[in-house]
């Protein structure tokens, strides 16, 4: 049986009553809250399940006369406060736990009345990987990726079969954030701390003073940075996730489905009013959540966080090179690409991107002439047509430096590609199989080149992304250069690293791939078509892998 404990608090409360003129100020009447009662509601109890279902949910709603707001304090070492009384709590130390919970029912004047109460719970739910990417152990610190676009962004929080914004649900639609945007607030002053004090993870932020609020929560207008002192551990808990993107159809891919919980108002960095951050993807030094603003329920805020101080080198220069040339095309010989080292995609349809183009293996669209090969996309009638090569079938590589030295088409619309996508796609589909983006490009966007790559939780609009502008970049051949390592994937352009990322046994690049090339037409990276465009080649000097 539960034990409960009722202590009723009275505070005295001296009133200075100040009369000037026909000015009266005071409390007014002070009564000390009375009667409060506490339901406990355990998600899932039943006869068989005594302590829940394992989602370690539990819904309290107290009442209490005289009472105008409530803290729910738990022995796990968390709090809530609620205005209303009704609380939703989940508790997440695996198996079944007992908890004691105070309730705390506050009135006018600070007087408050009080209820210790027992509630024994079952949570099925842990992620020990989750913990150990967080922590790294022991503690670890975690700051704003800034140079990376997207690091904040807002998108649609809808279920999947929202007719307008369904299929948009799980990456920052309506905005992210250009690299390095916001330095000219306190943003990035954030370092967020996890660690482990014992069998506990605890979170600290640091922010030297200010936060960075979102408009709706203070101010009344656009985001700005306020004084707040935001020193002191809290306690955080991990959850599963139960959010539209776990519903989704390729949730898998999407998300992890694991939610960081902060107590007693925690954040990480960017206030908008939420305490919980579904954690899309992790790795030991890259990590994106997913965090719905309080308030406005239609908003889900994406923030990206690395464990590389500002300014820091994003990654060492791998400690391995690879010089054993295993596959090139110098394009020395004038006629149809070598049909021993390149196949053809064939056909329209859009290749699930909207592409305007329908791919042909006509030397109007694909030759080796004069020491290079030339894809040409062409306006034909009212269609386009171009050129898809690849190496599946006739070389696939796990790991390697890959070279290609070329000179990039022009007009709005289109959208070159040097790029590899993982050989088992076939029964592995994509973004499971992983796709390594070495070089794209937009003619709307003249000389700013993406390296990119797309995996399970950050793929299409919210791919692991980076850019750098480089000068002629269609006019003037440049070397787009990768390095592929069992430890990092670097982007460069004319040997100028722009883009590192962490490679781990965590995400799909550690199998073998094969190369791509191709121009593709609009779609959605490509964009609007100029109408005023006829034809235009991505021309290539050469391509080299070596391991």
């Amino acid at each position: 049986m539960k034990k409960i404990i009722i202590n009723i608090v009275s505070l005295f409360v001296l009133l200075l009553m100040v009369n000037c003129q026909e000015d009266n100020l005071g409390f007014g009447a002070i009564d000390t809250p009375a009667n409060l009662q506490v339901a406990v509601e355990i998600t899932g109890k039943s006869v068989a399940f005594p302590n829940g279902d394992g989602s370690g949910k539990v819904k309290f709603s107290s009442t209490a006369d005289n009472a105008i707001s409530y803290k729910y304090i738990f022995s796990d070492g968390t709090s809530q406060n609620s205005p209303s009384g009704i609380l939703e709590n989940t508790f997440a130390t695996p198996g079944t736990n007992t908890y004691t919970v105070t309730v705390i029912a506050s009135g006018a004047g600070g007087v408050a009345t009080n209820m210790t109460l027992e509630v024994t719970v079952f949570s099925d739910f842990k992620d020990e990987q989750a913990v150990q990417f967080l922590t790294a152990g022991t503690s670890r610190k975690w700051y704003w990726a800034q140079t990376e676009p997207g690091h904040l962004g807002v998108g649609p929080n809808v279920a999947w079969s929202d007719p307008t914004f369904g299929t948009k649900n799980y990456y920052p639609d309506f905005y992210q954030a250009k690299a390095n945007e916001k330095s000219a607030t306190c943003l990035y002053n954030s370092v967020m701390t996890f660690s482990l004090v014992g069998p506990i993870m605890k979170f600290e932020l640091d922010n030297k003073g200010q936060t960075y609020y979102n408009g709706a929560f203070k101010g009344g207008g656009e985001d700005a940075c306020y004084d707040l002192n935001t020193s002191g551990l809290k306690t955080v808990t991990l959850s599963k996730s139960e959010s539209f993107v776990t519903k989704n159809p390729d949730s898998a891919t999407q998300t992890r489905g694991t939610v960081i919980n902060i107590a007693d108002g925690g954040f990480m960095g960017y206030f908008v009013g939420t305490s919980s951050y579904e954690i899309l993807s992790i790795t030991d030094n890259r990590m994106v959540v997913r965090v719905i603003q309080s308030g406005n329920p239609f908003l889900a805020w994406y923030h990206t966080f690395t464990t590389s101080p500002p300014g820091a080198a994003v990654t060492p220069t791998p400690t391995v090179d690879y010089t054993v040339l295993k596959f090139s095309d110098e394009f020395n010989t004038d006629g149809a690409p070598d049909p021993t080292k390149w196949g053809y995609d064939l056909g329209a349809g859009g290749w699930g991107n909207g592409e305007a183009q329908t791919y042909t293996s006509a030397a109007d669209n694909v030759i080796v002439q004069g020491g290079s090969l030339k894809i040409t996309a062409k306006k034909v009638g009212t269609s386009y047509t171009s050129t898809r090569l690849k190496t599946e079938d006739k070389y696939e590589f796990t790991y390697g430096k890959i070279e290609v030295k070329a000179k990039l088409p022009v007009g709005g619309g289109t959208w070159p590609a040097i790029w590899s996508l993982g050989q088992d796609y076939k029964t592995n589909a994509w973004p499971n199989c992983g796709e390594i983006d070495f070089m794209e490009h937009r003619g709307n966007t003249p000389n700013v080149i993406h390296g990119s790559l797309h995996y399970p939780g950050n793929f299409g609009g919210n791919a692991n992304t980076a850019t750098t502008t480089i000068a002629n970049a269609s006019s003037e051949f440049h070397i787009y250069k990768t390095i592929w390592s069992p430890t990092s994937i670097q982007f460069y352009v004319d040997d100028k690293l722009f883009h590192s990322f962490a490679n781990s046994s965590s995400v799909p690049f550690n199998s073998d791939f094969f190369m791509i090339l191709n121009v593709a037409m609009g779609g959605t990276f490509g964009g609007a078509i100029d109408p005023a465009f006829t034809q235009s080649s991505m021309e290539i000097d050469y391509v080299r892998i070596y391991q």
